[in-house]
């Protein structure tokens, strides 16, 4: 047994009810590998969690985290032995804010020559996030246009890196002080999403066409918008409502709230208009262990050839998790933050 270091959510609220454990960490089962975690990410379904809004969640008390980088300090019994001493990272179905933690084999891949722990725990999440909206189902080809909405948080920075490497030209929805990152980055118009007429300069930009493919996060009446902004063929990538996102009742309002925003897509108005309309949801594809490998093949090679980029915003210490959480949750990075043991 290894003595593991967590952050705990003991009541759902605010970033103050992350708190600091120790526990036992029984041996590896079967199949499994236990990871010295160097770092793990920060995704918006953990500040969700935390609030009390986040249906997947675990029971109280619950460690989230979804994704970590790190050591392979021991294998259990149908693993190969030859993982011992790896640097890995991959995905893990919440127990990611741990200093240690058993994973499944199949959900860890090997870091790449060249690339720190730091970068490589921004991986799982962010590209295989991106890669389900923009190549496995939003099927996005170098001819067409792709707004990204939330461009400059941790999944839209590796949509953009996808889309560019595709070659689509790329719009992208984002507070104005992220827009000169972004463009250092390769978007090719930056719109600020705060603007009341913000759906009228995307019109513009496409002389009044529409987009091919949107990738939005946020739910409720920014899925209303983006619906209207799709050209014919044109396909709306749904993976969050952070839109809804505050802790208690008032959380519970904005959720509600939220939901009656939401569009209603009803298959022959999808047919009139030639669209499409489809959601990702990555801790829902856990029984899809093999196509997940096949998916992070690709983002591996994209490593290697320098066009995936994963960025690091801040990391922060186990200790300071519920600034961590505040940060994200204001919407202050760009790119990943980082918990570190």
């Amino acid at each position: 047994m290894v003595t593991q270091q967590q952050i705990v959510i003991e009541h759902h609220g605010g970033p103050e009810n992350l708190k600091m454990r120790e526990s036992l960490l029984s041996a590896p089962a079967p199949g499994e590998l236990t990871i010295k975690v160097a770092a793990a990410g920060v995704n918006f379904a953990d500040i969700m969690a935390r609030q009390g809004l986040y249906p997947d969640a675990p029971a109280l008390p619950m460690v989230v985290g979804y994704e970590v980088a790190g050591e392979v300090i021991a294998v259990g019994r149908e693993v190969d032995a030859a993982w011992l001493g790896k640097r890995v990272f991959g995905l893990t179905r919440f127990g990611g804010y741990s200093s240690h933690v058993n994973v499944p084999w199949q959900q860890m891949f090997e870091i790449p020559l060249g690339m720190d722990d730091y970068a490589a725990a921004s991986v799982p999440v962010a590209y295989g996030t991106a890669y389900a909206l923009v190549v496995a189902m939003g099927h996005l080809k170098s001819h067409e246009t792709l707004l990204i909405h939330n461009a400059g948080g941790g999944v839209g920075l590796a949509i953009l890196d996808l889309a560019r490497h595709i070659g689509a030209r790329t719009l992208g929805t984002a507070s104005a002080h992220k827009h000169e990152f972004l463009r250092q980055r390769g978007l090719d118009h930056a719109i600020d999403y705060r603007q009341p007429l913000w759906a009228t300069e995307v019109m513009n930009l496409t002389e009044h066409r529409g987009v091919e493919l949107i990738t939005d996060p946020l739910g409720g009446e920014s899925w209303r918008q983006s619906q209207k902004l799709l050209r014919s063929t044109g396909r709306l990538g749904m993976f969050g409502i952070s839109a809804a996102s505050d802790s208690g009742v008032l959380g519970k309002l904005k959720l509600l709230k939220t939901a009656l925003q939401m569009p209603f897509f009803h298959p022959v108005g999808l047919m009139n208009r030639n669209h499409g309309a489809f959601g990702v949801n990555m801790g829902h594809l856990w029984h899809e262990a093999e196509m997940i490998r096949r998916w992070m093949g690709d983002i591996l090679q994209g490593i290697n050839e320098g066009w995936v980029r994963p960025y690091v915003d801040r990391t922060f210490k186990f200790e300071a998790a519920g600034e961590a959480h505040a940060f994200v949750e204001e919407r202050k990075n760009i790119g990943k933050v980082l918990l570190i043991p």
